[in-house]
């Protein structure tokens, strides 16, 4: 804690599913195991404990006409923070928010740079909306821009076909992605469908956003290649209401979007049941509320997971996955504790006993 201060953290300390201490102690703003030789001010947290959440699919600055001014950001960052995500991999804003990195009150983000879309096939006001010849410079200038992420939006509805069409050809997509490894970041994309899947397979794409379009046939593709998924099923569970009001000008894009929402958890089961990588992501910041992190990891269970790997998907293996560290030594202390053990019941994770963040109690 900045002020001096020690905190000693006592109870169950998850360092890992399997790795589990009976206290940590904060010291200048690091974990430490070892208690402190001449602790002064020491205030004393009882419960358990956690990494700090991961919300590997949010968008802190964007709302659902675009980017927001720096106070709705800070409102928004501030819901995450207070629900226990403590880590934000930005998957796509079209506001800069790199202010927050001086913010020791704020989660850290993991930023994407600004989606990069095709003309007039996305959400208007959000993505640079290009045509294929020019992806590949969009794409290395948000390699740079960002922090190890670039996002492409794979699929959008078509309006001359009426339903969901694949925005890029596949040797667009094998040149960009290859620039994006070169710039040493990875590649993202959001895919509802399954048409646009192959292609991004053969391009070589690190991750895929929703990922409701996935096969029987493509499974052991994702599941070789290691290619990740973040489900969002707290935004696919919005499907049906969007497929209203689509039914009258586009009604076999209605009924593909209701397809997808009714296999939903099948289609994360099967993927977890292959060993794909799967991550927890909200889609915080267009339509859907900041604060959901716990949502999603229950409807992961929901799903198919086991409790301990739904909150792995949170904390564990999705700082491993982004380069981030947990509850190690010397670690900066970011963490949450809880009444009660949330591997026994995730829906712990809605109630927060105390958030730190930088060695700081927040909140």
């Amino acid at each position: 804690m900045s002020d001096g201060t020690v905190l000693h953290v006592r109870g169950r300390v998850l360092v890992g599913p399997e790795d589990v201490r009976d206290e940590l102690w904060v010291v200048d703003g690091r974990v430490t195991f070892d208690r402190p030789a001449a602790a002064g001010d020491v205030r004393t947290v009882d419960g358990w404990v956690l990494p700090g959440l991961v919300d590997a699919h949010c968008h802190v600055g964007l709302d659902a006409h675009g980017a927001v001014d720096a106070a709705t950001s800070e409102k928004q960052a501030l819901t995450d923070r207070d629900a226990g995500t403590l880590l934000i991999r930005d998957a796509g804003s079209a506001a800069d928010t790199r202010w927050i990195d001086e913010r020791e009150d704020l989660p850290r983000i993991i930023r994407a740079g600004r989606h990069i879309a095709r003309t007039r096939r996305y959400i208007r006001n959000y993505a640079h909306e290009i045509e294929p010849g020019d992806l590949t410079a969009y794409v290395r200038a948000e390699a740079r821009r960002g922090d190890g992420w670039v996002k492409l939006v794979g699929d959008w509805i078509d309006r001359e076909r009426g339903d969901l069409a694949a925005c890029w050809p596949g040797d667009a997509l094998a040149e960009a992605i290859a620039a994006a490894h070169e710039e040493g970041a990875r590649v993202t994309a959001h895919c509802f469908a399954a048409e646009s899947l192959p292609d991004l397979l053969a391009a070589g794409i690190d991750c895929v956003e929703h990922a409701t379009g996935l096969t029987e046939e493509l499974i052991p593709a994702f599941a070789e290649r290691g290619v990740a998924i973040v489900p969002t099923l707290v935004n696919i569970a919005t499907f049906p209401r969007l497929a209203v009001g689509g039914d009258l000008r586009f009604p076999a894009w209605s009924a593909h979007m209701r397809r997808l929402h009714a296999r939903r958890y099948d289609t994360v089961g099967a993927a977890h049941d292959a060993g794909i990588p799967i991550f927890v992501g909200t889609d915080a910041g267009g339509s859907i509320a900041h604060g959901l992190v716990a949502d999603e990891v229950a409807e992961l269970v929901k799903a198919g997971l086991s409790p301990a790997e739904a909150l792995s998907a949170a904390t564990w293996s999705a700082r491993e996955w982004l380069g981030r560290p947990g509850l190690e030594e010397g670690a900066s202390a970011d963490f949450v504790v809880y009444a009660e053990d949330p591997r026994a019941d995730v829906r712990v994770l809605a109630d927060p006993r105390q958030v730190v963040l930088r060695g700081s109690p927040v909140g």
